[in-house]
């Protein structure tokens, strides 16, 4: 257990370092690609510049020998008419696109690259260029070029003009793309070299925030584990002062814990008050044994019998009690509420007070026969204990719900205390509260029986005991 926050932290730190690693790898790949393209566009608009430059030279009718043109080592320029040879040739420029052009002048022998598949005078008289002219478009290849015996890569720039003499020229200007490529592997290199190191920090921030926030985690397992070695369900888990998911889950464990504890004491009160109740009959029945050993002719058998039947009844409540604990679900069948009353009503005829079946309107509902007999039969005896003179038992319908009252005239229960008699083992201390032995089980296993019914087992004005369950669908 005391591994797993740090398991949680290498986690979210790893998880994190992962994402800005993706993240900073794919803007770093956009940032290369937008940089090479702006550094390729310039190559080829100083490749532009140079080869108008020359164009203009050639449309202002200055000689092909004259031509001023740039420096190789900047920008190789190769002059060519429109059958291909070559014109005109920047100083050290030996080769393009490994071709030779050096000693190429105007009706020289060597030939140039052509430009494209397009050079012919088709082309020309599409271009409507006249004499003095410079072609408004400019075309763009990617080439090598030979200057001096180095051979390297460039952007060319092929721009095409008219001499005054009316024949066609064309212009091919190179700008190189070391440069570019240098700048471009620069930043490559910039980033690889920074980009471990981010993810250093960005995983050594998430460790430590990480481990921040979770440390109230770490405070709850700690007393969660010092709850459980000490069993003390009293103590609570610290509550962070922060609106978080974390507080919210000390919240929560806490009314758990609330929960646990109130459910345990239910239990030890429980099994005390269920311990108290045996002890009577037990006692009671042991001691007649004993004495029916000595005295054979002392035995009391209807009291023998009535300890016995008494102690049946508890351990039958208190094995209900135990499954209804352990949630039992009631059965699915259908039963009539009227023809139940009227069965169980005809069982309580020789009884101290009749019961007396008032309404008895035909509803059925969705559950067990015998558990819901036994809610019946314990409130009947219940009235029947307390009733002055009349039991009446009722069944309605409301809507949705099927209703159940049962009602004598006894001297009903008091308002402060309609809650507290369906708590197990209580019975109360004034006139009600008359009894013959009940052990105080009877109601609170009526409510239990009608909670898991779907229903509801209340108190209503005097001593009307109302049961209100759902109508069979």
């Amino acid at each position: 257990m005391t591994r797993a926050p740090g398991s949680v932290r290498a986690r979210a730190a790893a998880g994190a370092t992962a994402v800005v690693a993706l993240a900073l790898i794919a803007a770093g790949t956009a940032v290369l690609l937008v940089l090479r393209g702006n550094l390729q566009q310039q190559a080829g608009l100083r490749s532009e510049v140079a080869a108008r430059e020359v164009a203009a030279q050639i449309a202002t009718g200055t000689a092909y020998p004259k031509l001023d043109l740039p420096d190789g080592d900047d920008h190789p320029v190769v002059v060519t008419d429109e059958d291909g040879r070559v014109l005109a040739v920047g100083e050290d420029v030996r080769a393009v696109d490994g071709k030779r052009v050096t000693g190429g002048q105007q009706g020289g022998a060597e030939h140039a690259p052509p430009p494209d598949d397009d050079d012919g005078d088709d082309d020309d008289d599409a271009t409507g260029l006249r004499p003095g002219e410079v072609d408004d478009d400019v075309r763009y290849l990617d080439g090598t070029a030979d200057v001096d015996g180095t051979v390297g890569d460039y952007r060319f720039a092929v721009v095409g003009a008219k001499d005054s003499r009316g024949e066609k020229a064309t212009v091919r200007a190179g700008s190189a793309l070391a440069p570019e490529r240098d700048a471009v592997g620069s930043v490559r290199d910039a980033m690889l070299i920074g980009l471990p190191l981010l993810l250093v920090v960005v995983a050594g921030v998430t460790w430590l925030v990480t481990r921040r926030a979770l440390r109230p985690v770490e405070g709850i397992r700690a007393e969660m584990a010092a709850i459980t070695a000490s069993t003390d369900l009293s103590r609570r888990v610290p509550e962070p002062a922060a609106r978080d998911e974390i507080a919210r889950l000390a919240r929560t464990t806490n009314e758990t814990l609330a929960a646990l504890e109130a459910s345990v004491e239910r239990q030890r009160r429980f099994v005390a008050d269920a311990s108290h109740e045996l002890r009577s009959p037990i006692a009671s029945l042991r001691t007649q044994l004993e004495v029916a050993v000595a005295h054979p002719e002392l035995l009391d058998v209807p009291g023998a019998v009535a300890d016995t039947v008494r102690l049946q009844r508890l351990a039958a409540d208190l094995l209900l009690l135990a499954r209804l604990d352990a949630g039992e679900r009631p059965a699915d069948a259908r039963v009539d509420l009227a023809a139940m009353v009227r069965e169980e009503s005809s069982q309580w005829v020789g009884d101290r007070i009749p019961v007396r079946v008032g309404e008895s309107a035909s509803v059925e509902v969705a559950g067990s026969r015998s558990q819901l007999g036994r809610v019946l039969g314990n409130l009947l005896d219940n009235a029947q204990r307390h009733a002055a003179s009349s039991v009446r038992v009722d069944v309605v319908r409301a809507g949705e719900w099927a209703v159940l009252r049962v009602e004598d005239d006894g001297p009903g229960v008091p308002e402060a205390e309609r809650e507290r008699i369906f708590e197990r083992f209580v019975r109360l201390d004034d006139a009600r509260a008359r009894d013959d032995g009940g052990a105080g089980l009877g109601l609170a296993i009526a409510r239990d029986v009608a909670v898991r019914h779907g229903g509801t087992l209340a108190v209503r004005e005097g001593a009307v005991f109302e049961l209100r369950l759902p109508v069979a669908g």
